[in-house]
C-alpha cells in the first residue's frame, strides 16, 4: 500500500502561534516520508556532476555496517580536493558510518572507497591517516585534559617517523592558530568548548592529511565558537584545498557551509545537490529544517 494510503496515527500535529498554525511533523512521519525521497535517489552521473568531475574520493556502491547489521545499501558519494560536503538526514540514517567506513571502523562487505587513484577500501585506519591521507575528527571531546595544548598537538603525529617531525607540525599550528598558542602550556582542561574543538582539529591537522572527516563540529557549542570553528573549516578548504566530509545536526547550518549536500535516509542517499540548492527545496525544508 502507498504511504500516502496508509491510515497513520502520527498525523501532523497543529501549534497555535498567534493567528497562524504550524505543522509540526512527528519523527514517524519525518522517517516515512523521508524515505518516499529516497526511491527516487540521485543518479551516477549527478554525483559526478557536484564532484566537478574531478574527485578527490570516490565511493562506489558501498555496502557496510557492524558486526552482521548492515547500515549502508550500496552508497555513491563524490567530493573533490577544495570541497565541502554535508552529510544530513534523520537519526539513525546511517551519517557517522559513512565517516566510520571511510576511517575503516566498520565492516565492509563490497564496494570501493578510493582516494586519488589509492584504493583504501581495506586499509586499516592507521594507513588511512599516514598512507592516504584521511584524519577523523572524532564527534565526542577526544582531548586529553591533563596534557598541555602543546602535548596534545604532539599526539596528532604519533605515526610520524620522528617525534621532531610532531614538533615541527604542532610549531606550524601554533603559528596559525594564536588561539592556541597562547594557551601552549596550560592543561587541555582549561579550554573552553570551542578551543578545545579548534584543538580537536588543529591535532587532525599534524599529519598534514588532504581530506578532513568531521562529526558533529558544532555539537554542544555555544553561536560564537559554532562560527569561529566553521570559520576555521572554510580557511583550511579555501587556502588549503582540504576536501571536507562533515555529518552535521544543524542541518542547516551545515548546508549553508557546504558547496555539497546528501541527504541520507536509511542507509541510502535520498538526496545530492549543491548546499544551497538543498536550502532552498521544499521537501529538505520541510522534514529536516524546520520550515
Amino acid at each position: 500500500m502507498a504511504a500516502e494510503e496508509r491510515k497513520r496515527p502520527d498525523r501532523p500535529a497543529h501549534a497555535r502561534l498567534g493567528a497562524s498554525s504550524v505543522d509540526v511533523l512527528s519523527v514517524d512521519a519525518v522517517e516515512e516520508q523521508a524515505a518516499s525521497l529516497a526511491e527516487r535517489g540521485p543518479g551516477r552521473e549527478r554525483i559526478e556532476e557536484l564532484a566537478l568531475g574531478r574527485p578527490l574520493l570516490r565511493i562506489d556502491g558501498l555496502v557496510a555496517g557492524y558486526g552482521k547489521m548492515e547500515i549502508l545499501h550500496r552508497i555513491d558519494l563524490q567530493v573533490a580536493a577544495g570541497q565541502s560536503l554535508c552529510l544530513i538526514g534523520p537519526n539513525g540514517a546511517g551519517k557517522s558510518t559513512v565517516l566510520h567506513s571511510i576511517y575503516g571502523f566498520t565492516r565492509i562487505w563490497s564496494g570501493s572507497i578510493v582516494l586519488d587513484g589509492q584504493d583504501v577500501t581495506r586499509l586499516s585506519p592507521n594507513q588511512r591517516l599516514s598512507k592516504a591521507g584521511i584524519a577523523y575528527v572524532l564527534q565526542d571531546n577526544s582531548v586529553f585534559p591533563d596534557l598541555t595544548v602543546e602535548e596534545n598537538l604532539w599526539m596528532g603525529g604519533y605515526l610520524k617517523e620522528r617525534p621532531n617531525q610532531a614538533r615541527r607540525a604542532a610549531e606550524r599550528v601554533f603559528d596559525k592558530y594564536d588561539r592556541l598558542a597562547r594557551r601552549r602550556h596550560q592543561p587541555a582542561r582549561v579550554l573552553s568548548g570551542g578551543e578545545r574543538r579548534l584543538l580537536e582539529i588543529s591535532r587532525a591537522l599534524v599529519m598534514d592529511p588532504r581530506m578532513l572527516l568531521i562529526d558533529e563540529p558544532s555539537i554542544g557549542l555555544e553561536p560564537r565558537y559554532i562560527d569561529m570553528v566553521f570559520e576555521i573549516l572554510a580557511d583550511l578548504q579555501q587556502s588549503e584545498g582540504k576536501a571536507i566530509l562533515m555529518v552535521e545536526q544543524n542541518a542547516k547550518k551545515g548546508l549553508e557551509f557546504a558547496d555539497v549536500g546528501y541527504v541520507l535516509v536509511s542507509g541510502s542517499i535520498a538526496m545530492a545537490d549543491t548546499g544551497d540548492r538543498l536550502l532552498q527545496n521544499p521537501d529538505v525544508g520541510r522534514l529536516f529544517l524546520g520550515g
